[in-house]
């Protein structure tokens, strides 16, 4: 069986915070802190936290937008950091992205076989014959009809948009398409349809994807693991489905019980979290999510807790003791 397509291993990023009268460090925002996962090849990664738990940070980590502090990310077994530039550049060609917004995302002066062109145009040689029928199968793949590709983004739908992206995302045949909140600026009636492509497309073109959302719903409906981050660490990880149905940190059931139930006739109790996300400028000391934790003990302020083994998922809380510590 193959290895993971990309691995991050005690990833951090801190970005330093200037200021005073020389404009010298004063501290730092701990965006994401330790944080490890890995994406099997045609397998999707949810991930998912409240605003500012570092979920983008950690895509533009993935997407070479930004570089690590400390730990590492790994493609296809290799240390990134120790690529030479030709096979930096395979990754980036391997790793696309598809962002919120598909109408910022999109060149407005562009017709549409241009944007879907461009890739294939910046990295590969190729006659304006094939690259027309590149563009002619990408268009078929997203569902959008061939007469598209003269038309200009402002000229379709937001979901219709989403579908340009998504095939701009493909041109390049990738491993791994980072989708950063992809249908969250979509119609309710519409996101369904994207999701359902995403879907289609990963078993037909056997993708991986790093899925991140706000909709746990979604998340739920995409991934094959869901990974919960809360202040730039990742406290519950695990299969999708488990996770979803019994959330074991207190963090995580909070979020599930506050999503639309899977079915009408599901009952859940609502978990309202007392005060709001603490700044990553200064988290808490001990376990980060302890000053609105309703089963906060006094050993949550002082002692910062490890990912363990719990009812076949990892979570990071004291009140699952006495199991067998995740190997790093």
């Amino acid at each position: 069986m193959a290895g993971p397509v990309v691995e991050a291993l005690h990833l951090t990023k801190h970005f330093p915070v200037r200021g005073g009268f020389l404009a010298r460090e004063t501290a730092v925002v701990r965006a994401v802190d330790e944080v490890s996962f890995s994406i099997e090849p045609g397998r999707t990664l949810g991930l998912v936290g409240e605003s500012g738990c570092g979920k983008t940070t950690t895509a533009k980590l993935v997407l070479l937008l930004e570089q690590p502090t400390a730990g590492m990310i790994r493609f296809e077994g290799r240390d990134l950091q120790t690529l030479d530039r030709t096979m930096l550049h395979g990754y980036r060609r391997s790793v696309q992205a598809v962002f919120q917004d598909p109408f910022a995302s999109l060149n407005p002066r562009m017709r549409v076989d241009q944007i879907i062109a461009e890739p294939l145009v910046t990295h590969e040689r190729l006659g304006s014959g094939e690259v027309a029928k590149r563009v002619a199968r990408l268009l078929e793949l997203v569902g959008l009809p061939d007469r598209s590709a003269d038309l200009f983004p402002h000229e379709f739908s937001g979901g219709q948009r989403q579908r340009i992206a998504i095939a701009r995302s493909l041109a390049l045949s990738p491993k791994l398409v980072v989708l950063d909140e992809p249908v969250s600026a979509l119609d309710v009636s519409i996101r369904a349809q994207i999701l359902n492509l995403l879907r289609d497309l990963q078993a037909q073109l056997g993708l991986s994807y790093l899925f991140i959302a706000h909709d746990l719903a979604a998340v739920a409906h995409m991934s094959h693991t869901i990974a919960v981050m809360y202040l730039g660490r990742i406290v519950e990880i695990g299969d999708a489905a488990t996770v979803a149905a019994t959330p074991k940190h207190p963090y995580t059931q909070a979020l599930f019980s506050a999503a639309l139930p899977s079915h009408p006739g599901e009952k859940r109790e609502e978990i309202i979290l007392a005060g709001e996300v603490p700044s990553p400028l200064a988290p808490p000391a001990g376990c980060r999510f302890h000053p609105r934790c309703p089963h906060a003990m006094e050993r949550c302020g002082r002692e910062e807790p490890t990912l363990l083994r719990e009812a076949g998922r990892l979570v990071a809380c004291h009140l699952y003791e006495g199991v067998i510590p995740a190997r790093s």
